[in-house]
């Protein structure tokens, strides 16, 4: 009889720092990021390669720098310890965790096993592509925070998967969920009017934030062209903020 196969709990990761949270609703909060390996997508703007590795890197304390080299994949019970005693020696420190990618959610059975546990820790913050939604319903009694990117065709060079990220947005408008999609000075005005209605059909409250792309470090949409593209969605959503990757103008991770 063969023997049967257990659902591994550990994750393939591929970092694990303290840092100044800078997108969304949570920008400008101290958090420990948790960023897992794997991505379903393939967006013309990305330069990142989060493929899998036998390895991934864990900062030796929280915003030092300084990292160690950890075997993926990684216990449950070894970053519960690591992330237990950086909360305990820098009590009130951290906002929350943020658990990041990559895409998330590919490593749904992982964060079944890991939710319950970190949430215990600090809240929950999750970032994602919002194309994976019959992987998050388990998860959101757990999570206290969404940010959802919207991927708009003119950025990611791919159709826009309107359809995933309806089925996602309507699960996802159960707890405190922002979408955010990156904008670019090719980004037509017809995808602002798009995404406007979708957002405020499925979640009418929800902030969207535009995110200038940025390249080389450097914001390369003119201001005139951000102006343009917010006044073409608030026709369609009043609740629009403007808000680039803070941290890279800090020099954060």
């Amino acid at each position: 009889m063969p023997v049967p196969v257990i659902p591994s709990s550990d994750a393939q990761l591929l970092e694990v720092f303290s840092s100044i949270q800078g997108e969304g609703l949570l920008a400008g909060y101290r958090q420990i990021f948790i960023r897992m390996a794997g991505c379903n997508l393939n967006c013309a703007y990305c330069d990142t390669d989060f493929s899998s590795r036998p390895h991934c890197r864990i900062e030796d304390s929280p915003g030092s720098g300084q990292f160690l080299t950890a075997r993926n994949p990684v216990a449950l019970e070894v970053m519960s310890g690591i992330l237990d005693s950086w909360v305990g020696k820098t009590a009130g420190m951290h906002h929350s965790i943020s658990l990041t990618g990559g895409e998330p959610l590919l490593q749904k059975t992982v964060l079944l096993e890991w939710v319950p546990v970190l949430r215990d820790i600090l809240p929950l913050h999750l970032e994602t592509n919002g194309t994976c939604p019959d992987a998050l319903e388990g998860l959101l009694p757990y999570l206290s925070w969404i940010s959802m990117d919207v991927k708009l065709e003119s950025m990611s060079g791919s159709p826009t998967p309107w359809n995933l990220h309806r089925a996602f947005l309507k699960l996802a408008s159960r707890s405190e969920v922002c979408v955010k999609a990156v904008v670019g000075e090719e980004t037509p005005l017809d995808e602002m009017h798009a995404l406007g209605r979708f957002v405020h059909a499925m979640a009418p409250e929800c902030t969207i934030f535009l995110q200038p792309v940025t390249r080389q470090n450097k914001v390369t949409v003119p201001a005139f062209r951000l102006l343009e593209l917010q006044t073409a969605l608030a026709k369609e959503h009043a609740n629009i903020r403007v808000v680039p990757q803070t941290h890279v103008f800090l020099g954060l991770l």
